[in-house]
Order: structure tokens, then sequence, then C-alpha cells
């Protein structure tokens, strides 16, 4: 894996902390230099992204931001063949146990950008999205670190315009402060519906939910709190 290098550059603060922990197994590695080039998003910072381009036919277009180990994104995918699934994630451990999700499961419908989701969402054309997925994001829960938070008015903005009419967006998390956080600036953001009518529909996981393994590790202050909005 001598050649590959993640996408961290960027000018806001970042809203991720570490790229990498441990030393990725050999299986994991090698998968960066044979199925990554296979699967990789074309880097969004040097010009728009057209996701038909990226999967010709496709049904619908799923971006997940922050795709963790990358168990959600493949079980989707499987799930949707048929629906172009793009993922981002900055951490390279993460990455390299998406692409043994690909492998294991031959998925040909997975686009994945190992770097900052915002350079997407920029490259986006408006509503060329049908769901926008955002599953256990980075807490920062210290107050003098919730600038670093994924969630601001500007990138809840971007997630409404590339969101096609009648979109949907997801977001998850089980921190109580950061879903109150969320909350705020989504109802905010022009465009986007919130659909909860009653607790249960924000304290109730949807039926299309996979859990994943953070969400096993019940590592935030509340259970997962599911706020789904619609592109109106």
């Amino acid at each position: 894996m001598s050649s590959f290098t993640p996408s961290v550059a960027h000018g806001p603060l970042r809203s991720f902390g570490r790229i990498k922990s441990r030393a990725l197994k050999p299986r994991q590695a090698a998968l960066f230099d044979t199925l990554l080039p296979q699967v990789a998003l074309p880097d969004p910072v040097k010009g728009p992204l057209d996701p038909q381009g990226l999967m010709p036919g496709a049904e619908a277009v799923w971006l997940e931001i922050g795709f963790g180990g990358g168990e959600h994104l493949a079980e989707q995918a499987r799930r949707h063949p048929t629906a172009l699934m793009i993922g981002c994630e900055p951490f390279v451990n993460g990455v390299g146990s998406a692409l043994r999700h690909i492998e294991e499961m031959a998925l040909t419908n997975v686009r994945v950008h190992a770097g900052d989701a915002r350079d997407v969402l920029n490259a986006l054309p408006d509503g060329s999205l049908d769901r926008v997925m955002v599953l256990f994001p980075d807490p920062w829960p210290k107050a003098r670190h919730n600038k670093r938070r994924l969630v601001q008015e500007d990138s809840a903005a971007a997630m409404a315009r590339v969101l096609k009419p009648g979109g949907r967006l997801r977001f998850v998390t089980d921190w109580k402060d950061y879903a109150d956080w969320a909350l705020e600036r989504f109802l905010k953001t022009p465009g986007l519906e919130w659909q909860a009518q009653s607790q249960a529909d924000w304290s109730t996981a949807p039926q299309d939910h996979v859990t994943t393994r953070y969400e096993e590790k019940k590592l935030g202050d509340t259970a997962p709190i599911f706020l789904e909005f619609i592109r109106v």
C-alpha cells in the first residue's frame, strides 16, 4: 500500500480526528492496490462529479458520509443493487474494512472516497441524490470542539442542495447534545422538512436501518436518535 494517500487537505476545520490507528491487515492493505483503484470515486477536488456517469442506468444515487467500517454501506448496496452507493470515509482502517466487504459481497455498485465528504458534496450537482445518510459522526462533545462537528449550517445547506425533491436525509447519533445541535441546524435549512410526528419516530430505528459495529459498542450518552428529513 505504498501509493495510497488519503485526501485530507481542506480549507475548513477537519470534522474528523485520526485517519489511521493500527497497521492494516495484509489482505486489506493489498485491496488498496487491487480493488480501490476500481471503486475509487474520481477526485472531487479536480472537478464536478457526474453520478450517472459513474454507474450508467442507476435507478438511484445514495451518499453515506462517514461509513466507518463499511458494513452499513455494503449491506445497503447488497439490498439495492440498482442504486449507486457513494461512501466517504477519511479513516484508513475503515476504508480497508469497507474494501473487504465490497470484495466478499462482490458488489459492483459502490464508489469510495477516502477523504473529506465535504469535497464530494461541493462537487455534486444540484438535486443529484436520492438519499444522504450520516450515521454516528464524530460527536466532538467538548463545547470548544463543537465547531469541528460535521453538521454546520453550510454543510446542512450542501446536503439539502444535492438532494432531489422528495430525497431523504437521515442523521443518527448516540449523543443527546449532537442530536439537538443537528436538529437545530437542519430545521433552519431551507428545503428540509423533519418527518417526526412522535417520540417513536426518532427513538425507533427505521425498518431499513442496518446496525453498525460502532452502534453496538454503545459509546454515547443515549440510545441512538434517528432524525429523518425530506427535501421539499
